[in-house]
């Protein structure tokens, strides 16, 4: 009796090794069939992480940021304060707008102008000279640029004049000791001033000189 049972067992084993044979052949062709049609760069999320593409709401990153989604962007990380995107830290003096902006500026702009000639001795110096000079420069007979030309030299020495007493008040206000940078940035302002002036002294010498020079032939 065992003896003829031994074919029948031996034809089930066969049968069974040909059946998980031809299983194991259908998962290889499914995979190669996966294989091929899959791109390069193609995606391919693991078990347990969250879809990357939601139909909903639009493209998910792996740590379920969305950027079709703006509600979901609040939970990104804050820009540090080194970051140039990151947004500036609010200032009180700022929130006004339109005409009391204008008001305010003036009010501010004034307030400047007497501390400089309270405070700055050449300021005051130079805006004599531009006491003399714009009178001047409004009388004598000249085509009209020539005469923009003369007005906004000496307006030129001012404003260089108002830079340099507010980066000077800036480097005091930093520190009062002696330091390379602080006198290198205070002959720099002092530079511009010179500058300046040798622009007002030549713009007047080019055009005013040839008229006095006529003028004192002419009285001679």
């Amino acid at each position: 009796m065992m003896r003829r049972a031994e074919p029948s067992m031996r034809t089930r084993h066969s049968t069974a090794a040909r059946a998980s044979n031809s299983a194991l052949h259908a998962v290889d062709a499914n995979t190669d069939t996966d294989a091929t049609n899959r791109e390069p760069f193609d995606d391919v999320s693991e078990h347990g992480t969250p879809n990357h593409v939601d139909h909903a709401n639009g493209f998910h990153g792996v740590n379920g940021a969305s950027l079709g989604n703006p509600e979901s962007e609040t939970h990104n990380e804050p820009l540090s304060p080194d970051d140039p995107f990151a947004p500036l830290p609010f200032n009180p003096y700022k929130g006004n707008r339109g005409l009391t902006r204008a008001w305010h500026a003036m009010k501010n702009s004034l307030a400047g102008f007497r501390v400089a000639i309270r405070e700055e001795s050449a300021f005051r110096q130079e805006l004599t000279l531009a006491a003399i000079l714009i009178p001047c420069g409004v009388l004598v007979p000249v085509d009209p640029v020539s005469r923009v030309l003369l007005l906004g030299s000496v307006l030129l020495v001012l404003i260089v004049e108002l830079l340099n007493s507010s980066v000077e008040a800036a480097i005091d206000r930093i520190s009062l000791e002696r330091h390379e940078l602080s006198r290198r940035a205070k002959d720099l302002g002092s530079a511009a001033v010179m500058v300046a002036l040798g622009m007002c002294l030549m713009t007047w010498g080019l055009i005013v000189g040839p008229l006095v020079v006529h003028w004192v032939k002419a009285w001679l």
